[in-house]
């Protein structure tokens, strides 16, 4: 057994299914390896583009039960650097992602230098650890990286590996990991039954829950506890379907539109009890720092200790997400709290109101909230949208209803564009039997093109909703915000239909509501991908952001 098995049979047995990258000489063991330990390696265009099918895919199998590391394969030099923007989304965005590089042996880095440089010091501002393989110590190795990704808040861990230890023999062998089973942990005490009678007690509640409620799998919890205690939900966009977006406590997501904002922040700014249910920040934008006052009682379930310094709490409760919410569940002799409340009559209800009026489709009959509430009307409740960062991207967040979590996946803490296309790509690997719909600008889908190459060769349906304004539109508006003038954002336009064409798929031009409910209903039907270019107006997402 070659040391390179031995690692990819600790991935294996860590429940890891999936692995992506770019082959080179320096990794071909290792690619080898997990090849014959059982995880399914794809060969992508780029090294970005297989950490977000990484993503996508560690996604999909989150929501079948499967809680496990997703891998991403990198050859030395510029395998790795053109992987950086990728794993820094996945520190940022808590994904567990095992980044694997290839690199020469020690002795010979002395004197040789051709695409040689060190790596670690490189990434380890942007993952949680970073090890060098040894031999003798790829079990203890192993278990550390696994259990550091997974573990808190997940996060991406490096292990590089030196070509003499991949393909060496190895004289370990595979052992059970060392870490044990891990308790549930669960607050107690003084503050926990504070914050027990501050839910009793407060007659205008709110909750906020985000990217830690949704990596605990706490679904099912925060629901119970809302319809418990009768409080409305606001969530990141990462959080978007804790609750279904259907249900009458739930707000939608939040953290980028300020036209949202309009209908949340009073809500903050009045109630007198605020629950952060894993409610990570990073998400948010500058004006989510301190949205209430230090006065108003705020208890913060998190799995880790909070330092961002965004907001004021009073009370944290440090532990597990979901026993921490069924420990804070009303007692059975105290009943359900009424639905009957002014908060929930007077202030909820109109809040949510004015933001299904404040999203709502142009009244022109053609635009971009005309595009999204079209395809989520024909669409089936299972799909998963995926978003590009870009002006579609917080219209389509604040209108495409989630009736489950990790059903809207995108970027939210890095922002970073060419996202969606591949963490669509990833999910549908991984959960082939959910329809699957990318909502991209043009901009975004030009810089990842080759991943319709990849998209190509699984032969599945596939949805492509590129919105076509020949403009970084977001930019565009902060420019003229700024009353700076027009320069680097606007472009011509691209054939996309034909692109489609030539990557082996499906592309029409899309200008009508009807036209788009009929080739959408359409392109489920086909065993290849579908774009759908729909034309807007440069301007399109003036006022609606």
């Amino acid at each position: 057994m070659r040391g390179a098995d031995l690692i990819a049979q600790k991935l294996h047995q860590a429940g890891s299914r999936y692995a992506f990258g770019i082959p080179g000489g320096e990794v071909l063991a290792l690619m080898d390896a997990l090849n014959l330990a059982g995880l399914n390696f794809t060969l992508v265009k780029h090294e970005n583009a297989g950490g977000f099918m990484a993503e996508g895919a560690w996604h999909g199998l989150a929501r079948q039960g499967t809680d496990a590391p997703v891998v991403l394969l990198a050859t030395l030099g510029p395998g790795v650097t053109n992987a950086v923007n990728v794993i820094a989304n996945a520190f940022q965005d808590r994904v567990p992602l095992i980044f694997m590089t290839g690199c020469v042996d020690g002795a010979e880095a002395e004197t040789y230098t051709h695409q040689v440089m060190d790596h670690q010091q490189l990434l380890r501002p942007i993952v949680k650890a970073s090890f060098k393989a040894a031999p003798g110590a790829l079990n203890a190795m192993m278990d550390k990286a696994i259990s550091i990704a997974m573990s808190g808040q997940p996060g991406p861990v490096h292990i590089d590996v030196p070509i003499s230890v991949a393909e060496s023999e190895c004289t370990e062998t595979q052992k059970v990991p060392n870490y044990g089973i891990r308790a549930d942990q669960v607050p107690s005490g003084e503050v926990l039954e504070q914050a027990r009678a501050l839910l009793g007690s407060a007659q205008r509640p709110i909750a906020i829950a985000g990217v830690d409620a949704v990596n605990a799998n706490a679904g099912r919890e925060v629901e119970d506890f809302c319809e418990a205690y009768q409080i409305p939900l606001i969530t990141s966009y990462k959080g978007k379907g804790l609750i279904s977006e259907w249900h009458r406590l739930s707000l939608g997501g939040a953290g980028l539109s300020p036209k949202a904002d309009q209908s949340l922040m009073p809500l903050l700014a009045d109630a007198d009890l605020i629950v952060l249910i894993g409610y990570d920040p990073i998400e948010m934008r500058v004006n989510w720092r301190n949205p209430w006052s230090i006065k108003t009682s705020v208890i913060e379930l998190t799995p880790v200790l909070r330092s961002h310094g965004m907001h004021h709490v009073s009370h944290t409760l440090e532990g597990d997400i979901k026993p921490t919410l069924l420990s804070l569940m009303p007692e059975e002799e105290a009943g359900i709290v009424s639905d009957e409340s002014e908060w929930l009559r007077d202030r909820i209800t109109p809040a949510r109101d004015s933001l299904m009026a404040d999203f709502a489709a142009e009244e022109s009959g053609w635009g971009p909230a005309t595009v999204f509430r079209t395809l989520r009307d024909v669409l089936p409740d299972a799909t998963v949208a995926t978003a590009d960062s870009g002006a579609h991207r917080i219209l389509v967040s604040q209108i495409w209803e989630c009736v489950s979590p990790r059903t809207m996946l995108q970027s939210s803490a890095l922002c970073t564009m060419a996202c969606a296309l591949p963490l669509g790509i990833g999910h549908k690997m991984a959960k082939p039997e959910d329809p699957v719909v990318v909502f991209v600008g043009d901009a975004g889908l030009e810089m990842g093109l080759g991943d319709l190459a990849v998209l190509r060769d699984m032969q599945v349906p596939f949805i492509v909703c590129v919105l076509v304004d020949e403009s970084l539109a977001l930019i565009e508006l902060k420019q003229r915000a700024n009353q700076n003038p027009n320069l680097g954002v606007d472009f011509s336009a691209t054939n996309f239909p034909a692109l489609a064409d030539a990557y082996g798929g499906h592309g029409v031009w899309v200008d009508d509501a009807a036209s788009l409910e009929r080739e959408a209903a359409a392109a489920l039907e086909r065993d290849t991908f579908t774009i759908l270019a729909c034309r807007i107006d440069r301007r399109a997402y003036d006022g609606k952001l």
